[in-house]
């Protein structure tokens, strides 16, 4: 029998995504949407796009009738998830695509988020959505926190290595670049046309972006030691994509070498050839990611590189991967679809 499941925030990028994904996903039925600022409307006329498909109108979160759903996917702005969340009935299934639940010490967040968390009981109880390395938990979890997409993308290229000791962790140099897309649908002056394009820019530079909170947490808890990373983000002038280019210390091949073991049976991460660097050309659209590492010129230097959708691997997609393993289904299902190229 399909699964019911509901998702709020369903005005923006990310909710667009879950409903492109789930209308062909064989197990997954969308009861509910919400859209606080587009209540009424349908979502033919929010996103035309989506035209085609017989979705239920957008209504204000408290007019959804939850009962006979199985799930809720939560892609509201951040603060306001941990809010909406506490007021859900508590055994209800929530995968959160938010910032809110990502860290699990509520001084973390007040550090990263400059305010406290207001619900820190719920916080402690989420599992942090990175599927490949929580699947486990992510089965038995009641609420699942997805990742940053920049979050997800550099740990896809660098936690392997962590967890063999293949790199030096005091000289990680992380350089990521991300379509607009990746800051949401809000209207805001420096994501204008005329002022995004023919050019380029780094962001949140000097270590204040917030997904190194995420870094710090997964890499040192891995590491059983404090590990930070030097990281620069850009914005590209491009709707969709994440590309991370990742300058370690350590044996190219032996990097190589971690990373195709470690993902050879990750139905969604890719390992290119060796020297064969990823593009977000390749991966658009998709659930993939594809990795590649090249060799310094420099011996015993290595460079690693990692692309993904951030709407898809990035968040949405991540989503649905994960609602699949809560809800006991085939991890893979709704999500096999091919990348959109050119």
């Amino acid at each position: 029998m399909s699964k019911n499941v509901a998702i709020l925030g369903a005005s923006g990028y990310t909710g667009a995504e879950l409903v492109r994904l789930i209308a062909t996903h064989p197990d997954l039925r969308i009861a509910a949407l919400s859209g606080e600022r587009k209540a009424g409307q349908r979502m033919a006329e929010v996103f035309p796009h989506l035209r085609h498909l017989d979705l239920p109108a957008l209504q204000r979160i408290d007019e959804i009738d939850l009962a006979g759903i199985d799930l809720v996917f939560c892609a509201l702005p951040h603060a306001t998830s941990q809010e909406v969340i506490s007021a859900l009935p508590p055994d209800l299934k929530v995968v959160d695509l938010s910032a809110d639940f990502r860290l699990r010490a509520a001084a973390d967040y007040e550090k990263w988020y400059g305010r406290p968390h207001s619900a820190a009981a719920i916080q402690r109880e989420a599992v942090y959505g990175l599927t490949e390395f929580y699947r486990e938990d992510i089965g038995g979890a009641r609420l699942v926190a997805g990742t940053g997409c920049n979050a997800a993308t550099g740990q896809y290229a660098l936690r392997p290595l962590i967890e063999a000791g293949e790199i030096d962790l005091d000289e990680i140099i992380m350089d990521l670049k991300c379509g607009v897309s990746g800051a949401g649908r809000a209207l805001k002056e420096n994501l204008l046309h005329a002022e995004l394009s023919e050019g380029f820019h780094a962001y949140a530079a000097g270590g204040i972006h917030r997904h190194l909170g995420e870094f710090d947490q997964e890499f040192s808890d891995l590491a059983g030691r404090k590990v930070e990373v030097q990281f620069t983000p850009h914005l590209v002038p491009a709707n969709r994509g994440i590309l991370a280019t990742v300058y370690v210390r350590g044996d190219a091949r032996a990097i190589h070498r971690t990373l195709s073991r470690r993902y050879e049976r990750e139905p969604f991460l890719l390992t290119l050839p060796f020297g064969e660097a990823p593009s977000t050309r390749h991966v658009r659209g998709s659930n993939y990611c594809h990795l590649g590492v090249v060799a310094d010129r420099r011996e015993g230097r290595a460079i690693v590189l990692a692309a993904l959708d951030n709407l898809t691997k990035g968040s949405s997609g991540q989503a649905v991967q994960n609602a699949n393993l809560m809800l006991g289904l085939d991890e893979t299902a709704g999500l096999m679809l091919a990348p959109v190229f050119p």
